[in-house]
């Protein structure tokens, strides 16, 4: 019996196909999400079905998350991203307590009981700042790869004081800074803080670990690191943080089959 979880996020679409007797997860596939997300997202999952080997009716339930969620016309039910996220994450660390959460356009913090669900959360929508997306801008004004940013971070000597936390606001910043000499070295590690100071403010102090890090942010060297001194608590990434919702997803999938 197979099921299915589809992460149809701002920046990427994720999906998971999963045995649900076993809870085996039989294939990934990560796509862009580019500027039509029903057709990108039914382009990912039929990759995912095809490098599988398997049928759509094949499938028997299917739950859809993410930002583009509901465009997910053959999902047979959609799930928040918060609910999605504390599954996956509880399936690959069950002891987690406390969840972050950065994607590509919010973040989250997630509080998790024993159990795997959530206590309760906070949450940024309202501004790219501190998310993949601002990652991404970052990347390009310093002419980095995105995959180098952490590994940039490493050769600070001086991290830069990024004030601005709006992402307009930031990139003049970005820009003023590097204007006046600032190496590119000490301005990502000066963004690396200023995200983890931003998460850290969601906590609002109340941090209990184990903490797991998650989301495609996490996939950034350094990141991981920053997050921990902002939060003062060991950080551990999830394995495959990219793909943790779809996952999710996937499992509440099969919890819906099992349940029919």
């Amino acid at each position: 019996m197979i099921c299915a979880g589809i992460d149809a996020g701002s920046r990427t679409v994720k999906a998971v196909l999963l045995d649900a007797r076993t809870r085996e997860v039989l294939g990934v596939e990560i796509g862009d999400q580019g500027v039509r997300p029903a057709g990108a997202t039914a382009a990912v999952y039929d990759a995912l079905l095809a490098g599988c080997g398997v049928r759509r009716d094949d499938v028997r339930f299917t739950v859809a998350t993410g930002y583009a969620r509901n465009l997910v016309a053959w999902a047979d039910t959609t799930i928040t991203e918060i609910t999605c996220h504390a599954r996956g994450v509880h399936h690959r660390m069950p002891s987690a307590r406390t969840v972050v959460e950065i994607g590509g356009q919010d973040s989250k913090l997630l509080r998790l009981q024993a159990d795997g669900t959530v206590r309760d959360f906070a949450m940024n929508d309202r501004c790219a700042a501190g998310t993949g997306r601002f990652l991404e801008m970052v990347s390009d004004k310093l002419d980095v790869p995105l995959a180098r940013l952490g590994a940039a971070a490493t050769e600070s000597t001086r991290p830069a004081a990024i004030s601005s936390m709006c992402v307009v606001f930031a990139e003049t910043e970005i820009i003023g800074l590097l204007a006046s000499g600032a190496a590119a070295a000490d301005v990502v590690a000066g963004v690396l803080r200023a995200i983890a100071s931003r998460v850290a403010a969601m906590a609002a102090g109340r941090v209990e670990t184990p903490v797991a890090f998650t989301g495609g942010v996490a996939l950034v060297d350094g990141t991981g690191a920053a997050l921990g001194a902002a939060l003062g608590a060991e950080v551990a990434v999830v394995p495959d943080p990219q793909t943790t919702g779809a996952l999710g997803a996937a499992l509440l999938a099969a919890r819906r089959c099992a349940a029919r």
